[in-house]
């Protein structure tokens, strides 16, 4: 969902600087208390991979690691491959950088951001370099705070701006079998998923309409 690009580039101090009295009057995102956070992803009632992200933090310093990985077969013959791996950096309230690559069945996709003196810049496959406003938040999902204001495609670095509907809270199912209130949000524009959170606002499920009209649901772990 291929190169590694470094992030922190220096001491936490140096991040500290970099984004001195440019940081965007919002809340510090919320982290999951365990610092995982993990999904299967079902079709038609069988797993097809897994998500998972990975939080550490340093000082005031939060770094986010996410791993996809997903393969659908038919006849045992896999015919869909997926593999997506990002890294995102915060400071703060402040998003300081992020990497993305992904793999659909050999096309590659990768973001390039950097929080820099005119801001976020960011650059992608299928984009190329501009300056995103401030509050741009990347497609990773966990960070709720994502549904309030433009989001930069982890895939491919386009700069998305989905309609966003605040349904109803729904009881939604994790892997374990047991059932979770959450608030249900849908997305549609730019792209379409729901996505539910729980109370604590942890990501706690999404929902997608694959190329082949079947869904495909994240289970939490």
């Amino acid at each position: 969902m291929i190169t590694k690009r470094q992030l922190l580039g220096g001491a936490t101090g140096a991040i500290s600087a970099a984004i001195a009295d440019r940081s965007p009057a919002k809340a510090a995102p919320r982290v999951p208390p365990a610092d995982t956070l993990g999904f299967r992803m079902m079709r038609h009632g069988d797993e097809i991979g897994t998500h998972k992200l990975t939080f550490e933090r340093s000082g005031d310093v939060l770094t986010v690691r996410i791993a996809v990985d997903a393969v659908v077969t038919f006849a045992s013959i896999p015919i869909v491959r997926y593999r997506h791996r990002a890294v995102e950096t915060w400071q703060g309230t402040a998003l300081f950088g992020v990497t993305g690559e992904t793999d659909k069945n050999g096309a590659r996709g990768w973001v390039d951001v950097r929080r820099t003196d005119a801001g976020l810049a960011v650059v992608g496959s299928q984009t190329a370099r501009y300056v995103a406003p401030p509050e741009a938040i990347p497609t990773s999902y966990w960070n709720k705070q994502m549904l309030s204001g433009p989001m930069i495609s982890l895939e491919d670095g386009v700069l998305l701006s989905p309609k966003v509907a605040d349904l109803r809270t729904d009881s939604i199912r994790l892997a374990s079998g047991r059932m979770i209130a959450a608030d249900h949000y849908a997305l549609s524009g730019a792209f379409a998923v729901d996505l539910w959170y729980d109370a604590a606002a942890t990501w706690a499920g999404m929902a997608m309409t694959v190329v082949d009209g079947s869904e495909v649901r994240y289970e939490r772990l």
